[in-house]
């Protein structure tokens, strides 16, 4: 075996691959050829760090110095100075801005710090497509404990003591979930793991599935053996090429070293796994609806009861669960279901990852113990609002939770508080917004999404969101009326309480959400007609003061000839004249703003 002195990890999930990455690792192992020490450094393509705002990050080990926004143009100083001569490049180093100080090892770096890693423990760690050194990690050995040390009873019975909820939106128990599974019997079954990932600002399964691929066809093993599936599949989304591509090889990997197919380590037992790709359709995420689309059929809802797990895929009994449900089924399997249940709070056990998007300063990915606060995590991991602006709400849940506020900061995260104050824990999306965002226009952007992905079946969903869409799209447009809000308001519980599944019956919770804590903007919309952040174009107007010069400079840039001269003379010596806009041709591009010489800004939008 080849003993490295130097292990260079270089992420290679999909948003730093985007950034080159894969052309950074190309590099890397050129200089390297190079420099005569490639047989001393080996170069590892992982998954995702989780650290999305900082990439491509580049790790190097047994030092830990964490690099980051690697350029292609930087791997020679890094190859040459840090590899070869053992000096690291500081200008390179990740720079903490909350301490104002350069961070020179991962194990500094306050993101990482504050986080428990369960799900994600492989991610950024291990080559993906290396099944090697998934096993090197206690891969495959929860599924060799189940099939050999546990009858299917006791795997069961050790979930339910875990605690583990759905990871998915629900949050039902799972070991409740894998025990009605289990108890319905047939000929076949099936296990199928959602990866069908749809919410905006959302990818946590898609890391997981490129980071960590063998922990998901493990759990499923192991889901197999419990409930007495012989069969698994993968409805994963088509979009996500490179999640795709690493469960391919995963799935040969583990046929070839017989941990997938027909007596699987000589025990007697055969389950084999199939990849089905989705084509995006945001309601294939409801377990009905994604059964139907695995069947050939259109991805629509069925009524339930009966439940999948008494008739799912092609009838016969089917246990689902997300990505990021089956990614913490070995080591729950492996050190116990008290351990699990040990990390969170009563009602909420273990972990979550949340993709923390928005008016952040450090986009990424994270996990956390449940029970650790919204202020935790926007602020202590997150880095708060980039340029000092003010928090004002956090939407959890993506389009189908609800906005929280500042007073809601302190709340511990977990699936009963977050519904309390009307959010929910969905999938894991974290969306921040700062002061500059019109809670209107977000509620507006939502539903716009949910009223899209509709599937139709319904007519509260089909015809409610679109309702909802045009009650929000006149009050952005200053056409609302105090009427329009009351409509709006009862609309919105109307499709939640008569909706057929989830997606209708969680769409209005933005409309809900930020009327509830953002009222006062929606009455700014409607009766002083103004958007109190100016994000609303329709409700804007631009003026020119008495600052004007009388220079023309707005006027020569103005698309639409809206800004002309008026009869006021500024300077009887040049004959200059003010001149002003006339607000009902103008689009509100804000080119004459950005034309008036800074000195002057003699231009304000109101």
């Amino acid at each position: 075996m080849q003993i490295y002195r130097s292990h260079v990890l270089i992420c290679g999930g999909t948003g730093c691959t985007s950034s080159k990455s894969l052309l950074i690792k190309d590099e890397m192992i050129s200089e390297l050829k190079r420099l005569g020490i490639h047989n001393e450094v080996q170069v590892v393509m992982t998954g995702c760090f989780g650290l999305c705002e900082q990439g491509p990050i580049m790790i190097v080990y047994p030092e830990g110095t964490f690099y980051s926004k690697v350029k292609i143009s930087d791997v020679k100083r890094i190859a040459e100075e840090h590899l070869l001569k053992g000096r690291i490049v500081k200008d390179l180093l990740y720079y903490e801005a909350l301490e104002d100080e350069i961070v020179k090892s991962v194990e500094e770096v306050d993101f990482y710090s504050k986080q428990m890693r369960i799900a994600l423990s492989n991610c950024g760690v291990i080559d993906p497509e290396n099944i090697d050194e998934y096993i090197a990690f206690d891969g495959y050995q929860a599924l060799i404990k189940a099939l050999t040390e546990m009858n299917p009873e006791q795997v069961i019975d050790e979930l339910k003591i875990s605690g583990l909820r759905g990871r998915g939106g629900a949050g039902f128990p799972t070991g409740l979930k894998w025990e009605f599974a289990a108890s319905y019997k047939d000929d076949e079954k099936y296990v199928c793991c959602n990866a069908d990932e749809g919410d905006p600002g959302a990818f946590m399964d898609r890391s997981i599935l490129e980071g960590t691929p063998h922990s998901v066809l493990e759990a499923m093993t192991i889901a197999g053996y419990a409930t007495g599936a012989n069969k698994g599949y993968i409805y994963v989304r088509a979009e996500y090429p490179i999640a795709v591509s690493r469960l391919e090889i995963a799935i040969k990997q583990a046929k070839e070293y017989g941990l997938l197919g027909d007596n699987i380590l000589d025990t007697g037992f055969d389950f084999d796994i199939e990849i089905r790709l989705g084509a995006g359709a945001f309601v294939c995420g409801e377990e009905t609806a994604l059964i139907e689309s695995i069947e050939g059929k259109r991805g629509m809802p069925r009524t339930k009861p009966p439940f999948p797990a008494e008739k799912g895929i092609w009838g016969k009994p089917t246990l689902i669960n997300n990505v990021e449900t089956f990614a913490n089924i070995p080591a729950i399997i492996l050190k116990g279901g008290k351990w699990f249940s040990s990390i969170g709070i009563p009602d909420s056990k273990g972990t979550k990852v949340f993709a923390l998007g928005g008016k952040i300063t450090n986009t990424g990915l994270v996990e956390i113990p449940m029970g650790t606060t919204l202020r935790q995590v926007i602020y202590d991991i997150g880095g708060g609002c980039p340029d000092n602006k003010k928090f004002k709400a956090v939407q959890t849940g993506g389009p189908s939770g609800g906005c929280l506020t500042s007073e809601h900061l302190d709340t511990p995260i977990g699936y009963d508080n977050l519904v309390k104050l009307g959010s929910m824990m969905g999938s894991g999306g974290m969306i921040v917004m700062d002061e500059d965002n019109c809670m209107v226009d977000i509620a507006r952007y939502f539903l716009d999404f949910t009223c899209d992905e509709s599937c139709g079946k319904c007519t509260p969903c089909r015809e409610g969101t679109k309702r909802l869409k045009e009650l929000l799209d006149r009050i952005c447009t200053g056409k609302g009326t105090l009427e329009d809000l009351s409509r709006l308001e009862e609309l919105a519980y109307y499709i939640q309480d008569n909706s057929l599944c989830n997606l209708g019956q969680s769409a209005p919770n933005p409309v809900i959400s930020t009327l509830k804590h953002f009222r006062d903007e929606y009455l700014a919309h409607v009766i002083d007609k103004k958007c109190p952040t100016g994000v609303c174009k329709d409700l804007l107007q631009y003026f020119i003061t008495d600052r004007c010069l009388g220079c023309g400079s707005c006027a020569r840039v103005c698309p639409k000839d809206c800004i002309t001269p008026t009869g006021e003379i500024i300077s009887e010596k040049t004959g200059k004249r003010r001149f002003v806009i006339d607000n009902s041709k103008c689009i509100k591009c804000g080119a004459c703003i950005q034309a008036c010489p800074p000195k002057v800004s003699a231009i304000v939008r109101q």
